[in-house]
C-alpha cells in the first residue's frame, strides 16, 4: 500500500463562507515574532552562534565561539524594535498575537508585561529559536512540553496556540497530539483555517505566511525599503479584499520581528499599510485566538469519512459496488498512491476509474456485461442493486406503460445482440425521452465507438454513485 500523506486539495474549488465577524471582507492577523534572547548563542547552551535572520548578509554559525556583532542586532529587537512597534500597535489600537520564544520572554520581564498590559495574545513559538529538522522525536517532544512549563511560569497562563517556525516534518503532529492547543500555525498552506484529522482528534491550523513577513528584508530577493514592505502587503490585501467582496472572505497574516521591522527606515512600510487597510470599511483585525474561535464556532469540524485512511476491506467492502458488480476495481484502486486528495468524490473517483482504464478490454468489458438491462427482467422481479434500482427509478423506469416496457425490451435485445453487452448510460442525467433517443442512436453505432462510449458512461455512473456517498 502507497499512501500520500501531503493534501493538496485543502478547502477544494468552493472554500467556505468564513462568516468574519460584522460581514467583514478580510480578516488581518498581526503577529510579532519575539525570539531576541531565545536564539543560538554560546550563553544559551548551544554549540554555535546564531546565523538566522540578521543583517549580516551571508552569516554562518560560529562553532564554540560567541558573535557579537550577532547578538547586538538581536539586542536591538528587544532594546529598541519592539517599544516602537508596541508604541505603533498602542497607538492604533490594533490586537497582536505574539509568537513568543519561551526563553526569550523569561530574559525580558519588561516586554513581556507591556504585551499583558496591551492584552496582546501570547502564544509558543518554542523553548528556543533554533532547528527542529534534526531533533529526534522524543526529544522535540520533551522540547514542546518544556515551552509550554516556562511560558506558564512566565505568563501565568498556559499557551493556547503554538507556531514553531523552524520546524521538523513531526512538529504539527507532536504539537497537534499534545492536545492543549486551540490553533497551530506550522503551516502555509492556505489562506483559511482548516481543520488537522489524526487518529483519535481534531486540531484546528491556522496557517502562516512567509512572503507578508518582513523577514524578507534579510533574505535574498527581499524588500529592500520600508515601501516595498508596504506596496507588497496592500497588494496582498487588496487580492484578498476583493474576494471578499465577492462572497469569498479570507484571512491575512502579517509576520513582524523586532530586530527586522523595528528600525526606523522600515517601520513607516508598516505604519503605512495599517492605516490603509484601516481605511476600508469590513476589516476584521482580530488575534490568531479570536479567529480559531470564530472558526471553531461557525464551522466546527465535521468527521467524514477519509477513504485513503480505510484499511483494504472496509476500502473494497465500501466501494467494491461502485463500478456495478466488480470490486476488483476496488481493490486494484487501494493500491494506489492515495492521499487526503481522495477523500472526495472526485478524487475516489479518480482513482477508481484509473483502476477501470488501466484494465484490460476483457477485464471491462466483463464491467460493462455486469450492468442491468433498463427496465428488463431483473428489474421487473426487483432483483436490481439498490444503487441500479435507485437510478433507474429516477428516470421513471419503474413505472413504464406495457407498451413501453416493449418497446425497452426490443431495443434491449437488438443492442446486446449487436454489440455484446447491455446499453449502459448515467439515466441519473437523462429523461426517459432521452433514453429512448439516445438508445436509437447508439444502437446504430459501431460496436468499438460503442464500447468507448458504455466505458465512459460506467464511470459517469461511479462518479454521481460516490457523490452519494462522500462530499
Amino acid at each position: 500500500m502507497s499512501r500520500y500523506p501531503r493534501d493538496l486539495r485543502g478547502h477544494g474549488a468552493t472554500p467556505p463562507d468564513a462568516r468574519w465577524p460584522g460581514g467583514a471582507r478580510i480578516a488581518i492577523s498581526l503577529v510579532l515574532n519575539y525570539e531576541e534572547g531565545g536564539e543560538n548563542c554560546l550563553l544559551h547552551g548551544d554549540a554555535a552562534s546564531e546565523a538566522f535572520l540578521s543583517e549580516i548578509v551571508g552569516a554562518q554559525p560560529w562553532p564554540g565561539q560567541r558573535h557579537w556583532n550577532m547578538e547586538s542586532l538581536y539586542d536591538y529587537g528587544a532594546r529598541a524594535g519592539f517599544w516602537r512597534l508596541h508604541r505603533l500597535f498602542s497607538r492604533l489600537r490594533l490586537p497582536v498575537t505574539v509568537f513568543g520564544v519561551a526563553t526569550a520572554l523569561a530574559r525580558s520581564p519588561e516586554q513581556l508585561t507591556a504585551m499583558q498590559a496591551a492584552h496582546w495574545e501570547i502564544a509558543s513559538h518554542g523553548l528556543k529559536w533554533i532547528e527542529h529538522k534534526d531533533m529526534p522525536e522524543a526529544e522535540e517532544r520533551a522540547a514542546i512540553a518544556a515551552a509550554i512549563r516556562l511560558l506558564q511560569e512566565v505568563t501565568g497562563a498556559r499557551p493556547r496556540g503554538w507556531y514553531t517556525g523552524r520546524c521538523s516534518i513531526n512538529t504539527l503532529r507532536l504539537t497537534a497530539e499534545e492536545g492543549g492547543f486551540d490553533w497551530i500555525s506550522d503551516s502555509y498552506s492556505d489562506d483559511l483555517p482548516y481543520w488537522l484529522d489524526l487518529s483519535d482528534r481534531a486540531q484546528l491550523v491556522i496557517p502562516y505566511t512567509l512572503d507578508a513577513n518582513d523577514m524578507r528584508f534579510a533574505t535574498p530577493q527581499g524588500f529592500n525599503t520600508g515601501d516595498d514592505f508596504f506596496r507588497y502587503l496592500r497588494d496582498s490585501f487588496d487580492a484578498l479584499y476583493a474576494e471578499g467582496t465577492e462572497g469569498a472572505a479570507k484571512m491575512m497574516s502579517v509576520g513582524l520581528h523586532c530586530r527586522l521591522v523595528g528600525h526606523p527606515g522600515r517601520v513607516q512600510g508598516l505604519r503605512r499599510f495599517l492605516d490603509y487597510a484601516s481605511g476600508h470599511e469590513g476589516v476584521w483585525f482580530a488575534t490568531r485566538g479570536q479567529i480559531a474561535a470564530h472558526w471553531a464556532a461557525e464551522h466546527p469540524h465535521q468527521p467524514r469519512l477519509r477513504p485513503s485512511a480505510l484499511t483494504r476491506e472496509d476500502f473494497i467492502a465500501r466501494f467494491g459496488g461502485v463500478f456495478e458488480h466488480s470490486p476488483w476495481v476496488a481493490e486494484r484502486a487501494f493500491a494506489l498512491e492515495l492521499g487526503p486528495a481522495h477523500d472526495s468524490a472526485a478524487g475516489m473517483h479518480n482513482a477508481l476509474a484509473r483502476a477501470f482504464r488501466a484494465a484490460s478490454r476483457d477485464a471491462r468489458l466483463g464491467v460493462l456485461k455486469a450492468h442491468p438491462d433498463l427496465a428488463g427482467k431483473l428489474a421487473a422481479a426487483r432483483n436490481l442493486t439498490e444503487a441500479s434500482s435507485s437510478e433507474q427509478a429516477s428516470a421513471g423506469l419503474d413505472a413504464l406503460t406495457e407498451a413501453e416496457r416493449r418497446q425497452f425490451a426490443t431495443l434491449n435485445a437488438a443492442y446486446t445482440a449487436r454489440h455484446g453487452f447491455p446499453f449502459i448510460i448515467a439515466v441519473r442525467a437523462h429523461s426517459k425521452a432521452a433514453i429512448l433517443a439516445a438508445f436509437e442512436s447508439r444502437l446504430a453505432a459501431d460496436s468499438a465507438t460503442e464500447f468507448d462510449t458504455a466505458c465512459r458512461e460506467v464511470e459517469h455512473i461511479a462518479l454521481l454513485r460516490l457523490k452519494d456517498m462522500l462530499p
